[in-house]
């Protein structure tokens, strides 16, 4: 009566996660400063929360220095801490 329609069958490469490198190690690497508002930027969403680790792929001791910078240029009025 009813018959079961199977999709073809097709053969999958495996899902491989590329390890992401932090952006702040290397040599020519910049550096984390709170006046460089440019830079601190990209890390922040445009509602001006700071966006993860795992999203940015910045490593967890440059994580903790980039939001310490980060809200050091907020309290300075170099940042928004909130954009509408």
């Amino acid at each position: 009566m009813t018959e079961e329609v199977k999709a073809p069958s097709s053969p999958r490469r495996p899902f491989i996660r590329r390890r992401k490198t932090c952006p702040f190690s290397g040599v020519n690497a910049p550096k984390i400063d709170y006046k460089d508002v440019k830079t601190l930027s990209r890390y922040t969403s445009e509602r001006g929360k700071i966006i993860g680790s795992r999203i940015s792929s910045v490593s967890a001791k440059k994580q903790r220095r980039l939001s310490t910078a980060i809200k050091r240029a907020r309290f300075l009025a170099l940042m928004p801490y909130v954009s509408k």
